[in-house]
């Protein structure tokens, strides 16, 4: 199976139905379909071929969406880049990718020019540049002077690449992760059942569509043909008038992005009725903030845990009154399994490693089949996350492994201290990890980010955090407000970055 003519049939069978709308541009799956196609023949045109890398460094823009799928049309292969990348760390990621073309803005193209030498040799003479930028192949230009003819069939097979994820790098130097047409078909499918979609819903992202976590509902919208409603950014204000404009009935984002529209007052099911789901990913979402939008907006929460290598667990709308604690379980087709210290399967509530195997499994890290080797063993996804499941098979997640604290010989999760933390009235959000300490090897630090400025002092949070954790061992050492969290381009609240400067010159135990 595979997902390149989903487009076309859309095209033929429900020409009129709005298909995608981006900013004032509004399309049918008609006239969106013909885009595609000239996007697919221009590529073709420029020598790109099936199994061809095509890398894009755009925000979130129509232009990115036509690649995306030109690609599938013709078998190329989708490497979306983020654009908080500079120098080095993208001429890396574009030779590792071993890019034939790269499209970009106009307002990127001078990031690109100062790498230019460093480019792979086939992407040097084929940068495409959205809007005006003389000396640079126009993207304009090329769809203008191309057919809205169907492109030639590229003969692909489920296996056959579809596009290259690379990791966030929360937790080091990104990875190329290789997904294939049978593995984003499966996206299709899966996750149109478990969100409940139909062809008349109306899907609305706004977090970076080079995120993976915008395939979750980008693939089932564009397989069953719902309107697709992208947002060049994140806005609340605008989030909410959009999907009262529009009837938006089914959105994913970020947790970042969910407390922030807890912190407007009409997120409710009073002016948001079309609303039927709430889809947070990419990190967990603290139990205070799942009860505050099961206030606001009851029955819309679907809490999504996985990974972008292929293996997911989804706590569903209907087991929120019952499991809010937990993240589900796997969708049909997919398997869970938590692997204890000796390599058994654990036993409910023993905790261990959450391995999993399914059809969305990644074909492997791109060039690294020792990472790979390392990841997936006998068919079975290693995720680096440890959990439990409980009686009922719903998946507990405790927390990540390398974010995991050793103070004096106890492991001490962070995510147990942050449900804490988000408790307190000033706090917005939270980030718990481990600092140097002379006696324990280190200690908890607890970040936080306040609703309002001056809310609380670092002491009176200390203070309050260590009356109210369960074991000595959680007491927070210490306490910074920061004024924002810093973030990877999916949203992802990024640990490593604010625990480097505790560590520098000397070697953590984790």
């Amino acid at each position: 199976m595979d997902i390149s003519t989903l487009l076309t049939r859309h095209a033929r069978y429900r020409p009129h139905h709005t298909a995608v709308v981006v900013g004032e541009v509004r399309l049918t799956w008609r006239a969106y379909n013909a885009r595609v196609n000239r996007a697919a023949n221009a590529l073709l045109a420029l020598g790109i071929r099936k199994g061809d890398k095509v890398a894009t460094v755009l925000p979130n823009c129509l232009e990115l969406l036509d690649i995306y799928w030109a690609c599938a049309k013709i078998g190329a292969v989708a490497v979306p880049m983020s654009v908080l990348l500079r120098g080095p760390a993208l001429a890396t990621l574009l030779r590792d990718s071993d890019a034939a073309c790269v499209v970009t803005s106009a307002a990127y193209a001078p990031t690109l020019d100062l790498v230019r030498a460093d480019l792979p040799p086939a992407a040097t003479g084929r940068l495409v540049v959205t809007g005006d930028v003389p000396g640079s192949l126009s993207y304009d230009a090329l769809l203008d002077a191309a057919s809205e003819c169907e492109p030639p069939e590229p003969r692909l097979t489920s296996d056959d690449p579809y596009n290259i994820m690379y990791s966030s790098g929360t937790t080091g130097l990104p990875k190329g992760i290789v997904l294939s047409h049978g593995a984003r078909f499966a996206y299709c499918t899966v996750f149109a059942a478990s969100y409940r979609m139909a062809p008349e819903s109306v899907v609305l992202h706004a977090g970076a569509l080079v995120f993976n976590g915008a395939f979750l509902t980008l693939m089932p919208a564009f397989f069953l043909g719902c309107t697709y409603i992208l947002m060049p950014q994140f806005d609340p204000k605008a989030l909410i008038e959009a999907v009262r404009r529009e009837g938006v009935t089914h959105i994913k984002m970020v947790p970042s992005q969910i407390v922030a529209l807890l912190g407007e007052s009409d997120f409710d099911e009073r002016v948001l009725p079309s609303l039927e789901m709430i889809g947070s990913v990419g990190a967990p979402l603290h139990l205070e903030h799942k009860q505050a939008l099961q206030r606001r907006l009851p029955g819309r929460l679907y809490e999504l845990y996985g990974l972008t290598e292929g293996f997911m667990t989804i706590l569903d709308r209907e087991d929120l009154g019952r499991k809010l604690g937990s993240v589900g379980v796997p969708p049909p087709s997919m398997e869970l399994m938590i692997l204890a210290e000796d390599g058994s399967e654990a036993a409910p509530g023993e905790v261990g490693e959450i391995c999993g195997r399914g059809p969305m499994l990644m074909s492997g890290y791109y060039k690294r089949p020792d990472l790979t080797a390392q990841a997936v063993v006998d068919g079975w996804m290693h995720s680096g996350d440890v959990g439990y499941v409980d009686e009922d098979g719903f998946l507990h997640l405790v927390d990540r492994k390398k974010d995991m604290i050793i103070s004096g010989g106890i492991n001490v999760f962070p995510r147990d201290i942050e449900e804490v933390v988000v408790q307190h009235p000033a706090v917005r959000e939270a980030a718990v990890f481990g600092v140097p300490s002379e006696k324990y090897g280190e200690t908890p630090l607890a970040a936080v980010v306040l609703r309002a400025p001056g809310a609380a002092t670092e002491e009176e949070l200390r203070a309050w955090i260590n009356a109210r954790v369960e074991a000595g061992y959680q007491k927070v050492s210490r306490v910074v407000i920061m004024e924002e969290f810093p973030r990877s381009a999916a949203g992802k609240t990024l640990k490593r970055v604010m625990r480097e400067p505790y560590w520098a010159g000397r070697e953590a135990t984790i």
